[in-house]
């Protein structure tokens, strides 16, 4: 384990540059050793057996590297000896590609190693064997990460031995094809590393972002990388005068410490220099100083002492002894005007505290105490995650949410009994009510920030003492949704918006049936309670008789296909002649459209244009809030007696639709097929303009539906609004860029 050992070290130390690839095969006796150093009573025999089934499942297969593919379990095996796991999990990580990549069965992994090791195994595998064909990459990786973090709730060790294989692999990402190596750091730098931060492991959370940072932005990574060489020797002078200094005062104020200092790491430095918008030679804390101290009012102690020594910078102190983060790490941190003027960072903390900063839940799995990993109270943002996955069932709002709720920076505000609430940075203040209660959330009606009122979209800062005031009368609003940025709070809101639109639906689906009803002299309320009903509803795959009713009122069925399943044929026929009665309604289980809803839905049909899950000339809308032209990206929400309304995809007002109205929809244009759009073009206010205008839209083939224009209030310009029609979203294009070159035109939008 010399060379993991030695990586890892350098990863404390904070050492920038990335550790060079090593040819020489990690050996299993390395990792044998390294688990009996710390683990005296681990079944060693175990982890052999292991080594031997993996090498025999992937008996020759080869890495793109070139080597053994042995390699690469092998070393995420060292990786989580590193992390001092037991030995279910180093079988895990030897394991892991078994499933996935190889022949090797479950249940054979089962029977040689045990549940235990078959369930981590399963927990990192890919979800390979799920119907994902027509889902895009996003949506795939985010039903991955689901599965994931369910399966890491249940065990935390799924996501350290998953953790352990992303590092490997992109020590290793150099043998992979450049769209890949992209597509997997940006994964990793997404998902990965902020997941090894919650987590509160340091070392790999930064080569991590090193690794990812490199082959993201190569060009800004080999000139950081240059500029950090070129100073190194300078930098190392300061560091070690520095570090002198601090032993010498901190031995005269008999104070007992480990004082180290290390250069920030190359993804910081880029992060710093981009949000800072200055160059590298215009940075002044690139070195940061640790005192390893041997109590909690030592750190307090010696952050006195540097304070009498220069000049802390105001704003840059933080405690996060007495406040830690939600993974437990512990520091006092501080920023002070150090010797030639040079701004230093300084962290205090005590053997204990350092060792959980640098090795995180690593440092102490409940495991070791043999204890469920789900209890302890470090995991209670994953327990409050997977609370609101379940409700989440469109990958792409999941996948957001997990980076909000996981990844973000976070703010910690104190309620008016001095408890203090950690959210994700851009929390409001109903994001802090629901964080405290469901209750206080919905009703929450304003706030006050140390004494003084506060809009609801106020941006909570850390140290706010902040009091919610509620209302018994508010209610959540669709407008909240705009701001809020926590899980919590929005899956709230949308929940009691959806309940909302299901009574509103349920009202007019019984209005519908019961009004349908009546044309045959039956009593809908009364039947509606009845056996046969709930059995109709059983039949159309409606659980219970409330949610057929709500699905006509949604649209997604007429009164008539109920009727067909509660009235003879020989009533319906004698009732209305022209009623056919050998059909039986066809909503598959996903909810789509079908023929029978699209006969019932006769008004404003279109004459084409869209393909509605596989079914074309159906009663179709155009949102006007987003004009799709063929061409366009978009989606199809179900509305409620009005067939299907189409929008582009991303349109904010279809984002705030109810999802599970959503329905698949593809263009499908034929003849002389042509959408309306309008156009509003600013321009000077001068002779001829508009006339110009109107001879650039014809000589492109395009159609003026309506034109309006009109002079700015200073009389300077013009805004003219044209309602024109389009064939598809390259002619529309080509109308934006012609008229944008007109001279005295300013701009052209889509409205």
């Amino acid at each position: 384990m010399a060379r993991a050992g030695f990586s890892k070290a350098i990863a404390r130390r904070g050492i920038c540059p990335l550790p060079s690839p090593v040819p020489a095969m990690i050996r299993l006796n390395d990792i044998l050793e390294r688990v009996a150093s710390y683990r005296p009573e681990a079944d060693l025999d175990l982890i052999k057996k292991a080594y031997v089934y993996s090498a025999k499942v992937h008996q020759g297969q080869i890495r793109k590297s070139g080597e053994p593919y042995l390699i690469h379990p092998l070393e995420v095996a060292g990786l989580l000896a590193e992390l001092k796991l037991d030995e279910a999990s180093i079988v895990a990580g030897l394991l892991h590609d078994t499933i996935e990549d190889t022949l090797a069965k479950p249940e054979e992994i089962r029977d040689l190693f045990g549940q235990g090791v078959l369930d981590l195994v399963e927990g990192v595998t890919k979800l390979s064997n799920v119907p994902l064909a027509q889902a895009t990459h996003e949506e795939k990786q985010a039903e991955n990460l689901r599965k994931m973090l369910v399966a890491m709730a249940k065990d935390i060790r799924v996501i350290l031995v998953k953790l352990a294989d992303r590092t490997h692999n992109m020590r290793t990402l150099e043998h992979m094809k450049p769209d890949s190596q992209k597509r997997i750091a940006q994964e990793t730098l997404d998902i990965y590393a902020p997941l090894a931060h919650r987590l509160g492991i340091q070392w790999i959370k930064i080569e991590l972002e090193d690794h990812a940072f490199k082959y993201l932005k190569p060009a800004e990574y080999a000139a950081i990388e240059a500029e950090v060489a070129q100073s190194q020797k300078d930098r190392q002078k300061f560091i070690d005068e520095v570090v002198e200094l601090l032993q010498v005062k901190l031995k005269e104020a008999g104070l007992t410490s480990r004082v180290d200092g290390r250069p920030k790491h190359l993804y910081s430095i880029w992060r710093k220099m981009s949000k800072s918008q200055i160059a590298f030679s215009e940075l002044h804390d690139l070195v940061a100083f640790r005192l390893i101290l041997q109590s909690v009012p030592a750190c307090y102690e010696a952050l006195g002492l540097i304070h009498s020594l220069w000049k802390p910078v105001p704003g840059r102190f933080k405690d996060y002894i007495a406040i830690p983060k939600p993974n437990r790490y512990q520091s006092l941190h501080t920023t002070v005007i150090g010797p030639a003027g040079e701004r230093i960072e300084i962290q205090m903390r005590t053997e204990e505290m350092h060792r959980i900063a640098e090795e995180g839940i690593a440092a102490h799995w409940a495991y070791k105490e043999g204890r469920a990993a789900k209890d302890e109270k470090e995991f209670a943002w994953l327990r409050q995650l997977m609370e609101w996955q379940s409700e989440l069932k469109d990958s792409r709002e999941f996948l957001d949410t997990v980076k909000v709720d996981l990844f973000s920076d976070e703010v910690f505000v104190f309620t008016p009994k001095g408890e203090v609430k950690s959210l994700p940075y851009g929390s409001t203040p109903i994001d802090l009510a629901y964080a405290i209660h469901s209750e206080v959330g919905s009703h929450c009606a304003g706030a006050k920030v140390a004494g003084k009122i506060v809009p609801l979209r106020y941006m909570l800062k850390n140290g706010d003492s902040v009091e919610i005031l509620t209302n018994p009368n508010i209610r959540p609003n669709k407008d909240w949704l705009s701001f809020v940025k926590t899980s919590r709070a929005q899956a709230r809101i949308r929940a009691y918006i959806k309940q909302q639109q299901r009574e509103k639906s349920l009202d007019i689906g019984r209005d519908l049936l019961d009004r349908e009803f009546k044309r045959f002299d039956l009593n809908f309320s009364k039947l509606a309670k009845s056996s046969d009903f709930l059995k109709a509803a059983n039949e159309m795959g409606h659980a219970r008789a409330d949610d057929l009713i709500s699905a006509v009122g949604y649209g997604k069925l007429s009164p008539t296909n109920v009727l067909q399943k509660l009235v003879p044929p020989e009533k319906l026929a004698a009732k209305n002649p022209e009623a056919r009665t050998d059909e039986t309604p066809a909503v598959n289980p996903a909810g789509r459209l079908t023929e029978l809803f699209k006969r019932v839905a006769q008004r404003t049909r279109t004459t084409g244009g869209v393909r509605i899950g596989g079914i074309d000339d159906v009663l179709v809308r155009y949102g006007k809030c987003c004009a799709p032209v063929p061409g366009d990206p978009i989606t199809g929400f179900i509305t409620r007696g009005r067939g299907v309304t189409v929008h582009v995809r991303g349109c904010k007002k279809a984002m705030e639709s109810d999802l599970e109205r959503r329905v698949d929809v593809q263009w499908d244009v034929r003849g002389d097929f042509k959408r309306s759009v309008h156009l509003r073009i600013k321009s000077d206010d001068k002779k001829g303009l508009l006339a110009k205008m109107s001879e650039t839209f014809a000589d492109i083939g395009v159609n003026i539906v309506h034109a309006d224009a009109r002079a700015t209030q200073d009389k300077r310009g013009a805004v003219s609004t044209f309602e024109i029609e389009v064939t598809d979203a390259k002619q529309l294009n080509d109308a934006i860029r012609a008229i944008g070159s007109i001279p005295g035109v300013h701009t052209v939008e889509r409205v």
